[in-house]
């Protein structure tokens, strides 16, 4: 079955374009051209990746990033004729796995696409069992978590801190996602509640907590499970 990919671009002939190289890929191809179209279309059809512009009329792509980050994990790479450092971190803290500067080759293209789409496959073994992030590795089907093959005895609300942020590995969470992942619909607990969790779980995981490698902090925004593990 053909992976979807989501168009998010508000200039027609680079829409158009986009469609058509993406669907000589092989990939099905869904096109929007405004940020409300987009948060719309993936209410309705989730796709398997998004590219996303960020200058959009209505709402702006790092704000659709933003929205949809509460609820999917697939991997959104943002377009912009902007080749601002700054705008690219920007992108990349509201939940962006990846930025392409514009103008852009198709070979280039296609190969970010690929790579992404392969990274998904690769987190997540068959059925889901197994999450890892580097010598870190959660067995589900055991309930189990071993850093350098040493099982680590973790509370079930740490637990299911770690699974989220290991299923969702090399994306940054903000704690309001984190709060509605794992605690639901509590109204009684608060951000600072997800902060103290984090900080036992380095406590059980960490060789030094205060010089994390696996549950990296994003300044402002919330956490993430490294792609590789700091050494």
């Amino acid at each position: 079955m053909a992976e979807k990919i989501m168009v998010v671009e508000d200039e027609e002939d680079i829409r158009l374009l986009l469609k058509h190289i993406l669907e000589g890929e092989g990939y099905k191809v869904i096109t929007c051209e405004d940020g409300m179209e987009a948060l719309t279309s993936v209410h309705q059809e989730p796709p398997d990746l998004m590219l996303l512009d960020i200058m959009l009329p209505k709402v702006d792509g790092k704000e659709v990033c933003r929205v949809i980050r509460k609820d999917h994990t697939f991997p959104i790479i943002m377009l912009s004729a902007k080749s601002d450092e700054l705008d690219k971190v920007i992108g990349l803290e509201v939940g962006a796995d990846d930025y392409i500067s514009k103008p852009f080759g198709n070979l280039e293209l296609t190969a970010r696409i690929r790579t992404a789409l392969r990274r998904v496959k690769s987190d997540v073994q068959p059925n889901g069992e197994i999450l890892r992030c580097g010598d870190l590795v959660m067995d589900k089907a055991r309930h189990q978590v071993k850093v350098k093959d040493q099982i680590v005895d973790l509370r079930p609300r740490e637990y299911s801190l770690l699974e989220v942020l290991l299923a969702n590995k090399g994306r940054v969470m903000s704690r309001d996602t984190l709060l509605n992942k794992v605690w639901g619909d509590d109204e009684y607990i608060g951000q600072g509640t997800v902060d103290v969790h984090i900080r036992r779980l380095r406590i059980n995981l960490e060789q030094e907590p205060d010089r994390p490698k696996y549950v990296m902090t994003v300044r402002g925004v919330g956490y993430k499970c490294a792609d590789q593990p700091l050494s």
